[in-house]
C-alpha cells in the first residue's frame, strides 16, 4: 500500500498522464484525419448502395443524352463555391484512407478480379505521369484498374511532399501498381517529359513479360472505354500501333532545327543550329500519347538507331511531339508503318487520345471545324472538357480523353 501522501501524488500523476494521452490522441486525429467531422466530410467518397455524393445532384444519364437543360444545371453547379469546396479532397485523406488497404479498395470499389477471360489473357501496361491533384490520379487509377494489368506511376520530383506520400500510399495497396524507380524533374516541353515515360517503359518491360500493349497517361486523362472495350480495340489492331504520325507542319520545324536548353525553368533557344538527324531519319510530327505493342517498347530500349535518335532529341523543343511519331515510321520497329506520306495518321484517326485544340474548334455545322466548340474552358489552347462535351466525347473511337 502507498503512504497517504504518496498515494495522492501517484493519483495526480496518473490523471495528468491520462490527460496528456487524450491531448495526443486529439492531435493525432487532426493530423491523420480520424476525427468524426473529418470522416463524415469525405464519406461521400466511399461508394454505398444509397450513395448521396455531390455528384448525385446531376442527372448524368440526361447529360450523356445531350439534354442542354441538364448540362446547364451541371455547369452552374460546378462553379458554385459550395460544390467547389466539397469536392476538393486533401492529400491527407488518401494518406489516411490507405492505412487499411482492404477497406480502401472495397469502399472505392476497385475491380479485384478479371471480368472476362478475354481481358485476363490480354494484360496491358500503363505509364502514368503526374505532378499534382492526387484525387484526379486516384480516380483515373480506379477507372482503369484491373488486377491483370500493370501500372508504373511517375511523380514529378518537384511535386509537393504530400502528393508523393499520398500517391505512394495508394500504389502500396496494389501489387501490380508501383512507383517508377528513377523519377525526374519534368520541365514543360523539355526532354524530361520523355524521360519520365522512358523510365516507366523500362520498369514495365523488366517487371513483367506478359503484357501485350503499352499506353501512356498523364494526370489529366480519363478513359472513354471500359477495359474490355480497350482490349477489343487493341485486338483489332492485329499487332499494329496507334498514334499520331504525320508530316511536320512548317511552323513546328524550328523545334527540331534549333538547339534548346532549360533556362530559368523554361525551354529556350540558345542560338545554335541542330546537326542532321542520325541515319538521316525523317522527323515526323505527333504528340505525347501512344498506344504501342511490346515489341515497339523493346525497340525503344534496345535499337541502336533509336538510341542515337534519343540522344539527338535531348536538346530539342517538345521532343514528345515528334519522337514517338518518328519511331513509328522506322522500318523494322514492330507495328510500325512505312515513312511514305500515304501512311500518315492524324490524332483524329489514331485511337490514343481525344484532345480538342482551340484552333480546330468550330460552331455546330461548320465544315471547316475538326470538332465542336469546347463547352468547358481552355488551358494552353487545349479544351478542359465541361459537362456539355460528354455526349460528343463518348461517341468518339479514342480510348482516352484529355483534359
Amino acid at each position: 500500500m502507498f503512504p497517504k501522501r504518496g498515494w495522492q501524488l501517484w493519483l495526480l500523476h496518473f490523471i495528468a498522464v491520462l490527460g496528456l494521452l487524450w491531448i495526443l490522441s486529439q492531435l493525432s486525429q487532426l493530423k491523420t484525419g480520424k476525427s468524426a467531422a473529418y470522416v463524415l466530410r469525405y464519406q461521400w467518397l466511399q461508394y454505398t448502395d444509397d450513395d448521396e455524393s455531390p455528384e448525385k445532384v446531376c442527372n448524368c444519364s440526361a447529360i450523356l443524352r445531350g439534354e442542354k437543360e441538364e448540362f446547364q444545371k451541371a455547369k452552374l453547379l460546378t462553379i458554385s463555391k459550395n460544390f467547389q469546396k466539397i469536392i476538393q479532397i486533401p492529400d491527407e485523406y488518401y494518406i489516411n484512407a490507405t492505412k487499411d488497404c482492404r477497406k480502401f479498395k472495397i469502399t472505392r470499389k476497385y475491380i479485384t478480379f478479371p471480368l472476362s477471360k478475354e481481358e485476363e489473357d490480354f494484360p496491358l501496361a500503363y505509364s502514368m505521369v503526374v505532378h499534382h491533384k492526387v484525387q484526379n490520379f486516384e480516380r483515373l487509377l480506379r477507372a482503369i484498374y484491373t488486377p491483370q494489368n500493370i501500372y508504373c506511376v511517375h511523380v514529378d520530383k518537384k511535386a509537393p511532399a504530400s502528393v508523393f506520400i499520398a500517391i505512394n500510399a495508394i500504389t502500396s495497396c496494389f501489387p501490380n501498381v508501383f512507383m517508377v524507380r528513377q523519377p525526374v524533374d519534368v520541365v514543360y516541353a523539355g526532354w524530361t517529359r520523355v524521360q519520365a515515360d522512358l523510365n516507366c517503359m523500362a520498369d514495365l518491360y523488366n517487371t513483367s513479360t506478359n503484357w501485350k500493349y503499352f499506353i501512356n497517361l498523364c494526370g489529366q486523362d480519363f478513359p472513354l472505354k471500359t477495359n474490355l472495350e480497350i482490349v477489343q480495340a487493341l485486338h483489332s489492331l492485329k499487332g499494329g500501333n496507334s498514334l499520331e504520325s504525320e508530316e511536320m507542319p512548317q511552323g513546328k520545324k524550328k523545334r527540331v532545327m534549333n538547339v534548346y536548353q532549360v533556362i530559368d525553368g523554361k525551354m529556350q533557344p540558345v542560338g545554335k543550329t541542330k546537326d542532321p538527324t542520325p541515319f538521316n531519319l525523317p522527323i515526323l510530327s505527333g504528340n505525347a500519347y501512344i498506344v504501342v505493342n511490346r515489341g515497339y517498347i523493346h525497340s525503344v530500349l534496345e535499337d541502336k538507331r533509336i538510341q542515337a535518335l534519343i540522344e539527338w532529341a535531348k536538346d530539342t523543343y517538345s521532343p514528345d511531339e515528334f519522337l514517338w511519331a518518328t519511331i513509328q515510321r522506322m522500318p523494322g520497329v514492330p507495328g510500325s508503318t512505312w515513312p511514305n506520306r500515304k501512311f500518315d495518321i492524324t490524332d483524329i484517326n489514331a485511337i490514343a487520345r481525344m484532345v480538342k485544340w482551340q484552333g480546330h474548334e468550330g460552331s455546330e455545322g461548320s465544315l471547316q471545324a475538326v470538332y465542336p466548340e469546347c463547352k468547358g474552358h481552355h488551358v494552353r489552347s487545349i479544351c478542359v472538357y465541361g459537362a456539355g462535351d460528354l455526349q460528343w466525347l463518348i461517341e468518339q473511337h479514342h480510348l482516352f480523353a484529355n483534359k
